[in-house]
């Protein structure tokens, strides 16, 4: 999505950037693990697959989705590569074009040394503070700590889908959804980015 091309969002535990080439490679060594093929319900590409599915999520008005970096490791050393600091992705998906107020969201944390962290809560959270007021998150029913992080995070189970084996899970924002949400992203920054840096990285 153009709308966050040049935003990064520093939070206590992770950083997320904008999804762009440089990602690609690490991500398609991602997504060859088995176990997050079934986790995300997807399917093997190769990598030019992956990089044409990067230029198309970039160019959509209907996705917006970041790389989640771990801002330990990216804020050690200014030489750090993103590339090394990958955690996963968050995705906001426009899914229904007679309610613009509502976005599926997806998150991803991939390297399994920054499991159990906290980094998918935070990413959730910081993508949660776009300003819709209707979030839906769909998750393989076999995917406990993704079903309970969203229910920590408010969202009420609304449906179960045998036929997927996926549970939809829904949070609608009142005025009491929306105060609990800027309490919990009032340390996030956001910053401009160009190319694979921040300006204060």
């Amino acid at each position: 999505m153009r709308l966050n091309e040049n935003v990064l969002l520093l939070g206590k535990k992770v950083v997320l950037v904008p999804y762009t080439s440089e990602h690609v490679p690490r991500y398609h060594e991602w997504m060859k693990s088995e176990e997050l093929q079934r986790l995300t319900a997807s399917e093997p590409l190769t990598l030019e697959q992956e990089y044409s599915m990067q230029q198309s999520w970039r160019e959509d008005a209907d996705k917006c989705t970041f790389i989640v970096l771990d801002a330990e490791k990216w804020q050690a050393q200014p030489s750090t590569t993103e590339e090394s600091c990958m955690a996963g992705d968050v995705n906001l998906f426009l899914t229904n074009v007679g309610d613009p107020s509502l976005g599926e969201i997806e998150v991803m944390i991939a390297e399994p040394s920054c499991r159990g962290k906290g980094f998918g809560t935070e990413s959730v959270l910081m993508m949660m503070s776009y300003g819709l007021t209707k979030f839906e998150a769909k998750i393989g029913q076999g995917n406990e700590p993704s079903i309970r992080m969203f229910q920590k995070l408010h969202f009420e189970q609304v449906a179960v889908s045998s036929v997927f084996q996926e549970v939809t899970l829904r949070l609608t924002m009142n005025e009491h959804e929306r105060q609990w949400l800027l309490e919990q992203t009032s340390h996030v920054e956001e910053k401009c980015y160009r190319d694979g840096s921040s300006e204060s990285h």
